[in-house]
């Protein structure tokens, strides 16, 4: 089975942690960083053995980049 790397995007939202893969638009949740991480992995799994071809596709972002910058407030 072929491995690719994804990005996951994580914050808190309450008192748990959400998890996005930005280059597939899947998301999951935890309780913590390390299992928000791990069932997006296990839900980018799921979605790329079940979808079609197709949909995988035209959901499919390969150009995906993380960075900070400032912006003045106030």
């Amino acid at each position: 089975m072929a491995t690719k790397s994804y990005t996951a995007i994580v914050e808190r939202e309450g008192s748990g942690y959400v998890a996005l893969c930005p280059e597939l638009d899947v998301a999951s949740q935890g309780d913590t960083v390390e299992s928000a991480t791990a069932n997006l992995k296990e839900a980018v799994e799921l979605f790329l053995e079940c979808a079609d071809p197709a949909e995988v596709e035209r959901r499919l972002h390969t150009e995906v980049f993380v960075t900070r910058f400032e912006a003045a407030n106030g």
